[in-house]
């Protein structure tokens, strides 16, 4: 197969296939060699001399339907967030006024501080709840 790298070229050129999908005929290499213009090519593979391979792989093109990467994932922060400061200012002011009316002691304001920080608590019942479980004075 010296020297048919050409014709596999332009037998790809002129059948619209990539050089891959071409093959010869191994038995009729002589007269693939003489073969100068597209219209020898053309009359080849007429002859199947020079066939094309089939496609191999995914016959159609699936396009995503939904795009991904950073930045397309959207969903809102911000309710969340405000959700949590709001929840958060009722907590603190509510203990804050337990403090001063002396019915939560220094250790104990501080330890649920960190755990109204962290979110423990879902509503001012069950926070309420849970310092009257804890023992408050």
């Amino acid at each position: 197969m010296k020297n048919l790298n050409k014709r596999k070229e332009l037998a790809a050129k002129v059948l619209g296939v990539g050089k891959g999908r071409i093959v010869f005929d191994n038995a009729r290499l002589a007269e693939i060699k003489e073969a100068i213009t597209k219209q020898d090519i053309r009359d080849l593979f007429a002859e199947g001399i020079i066939s094309i391979k089939p496609k191999k792989g995914r016959r159609t093109v699936v396009k995503r339907t939904t795009r991904r990467g950073i930045g397309k994932i959207k969903f809102n922060i911000k309710d969340k967030k405000r959700g949590y400061i709001i929840l958060v200012r009722k907590f603190r002011g509510y203990l804050e006024e337990l403090r001063k009316h002396g019915k939560v002691d220094e250790a104990n304001y501080w330890q649920l501080r960190k755990k109204i920080k962290s979110g423990m608590f879902k509503t001012k019942a069950h926070f309420k709840e849970y310092i009257n479980t804890m023992g408050a004075k």
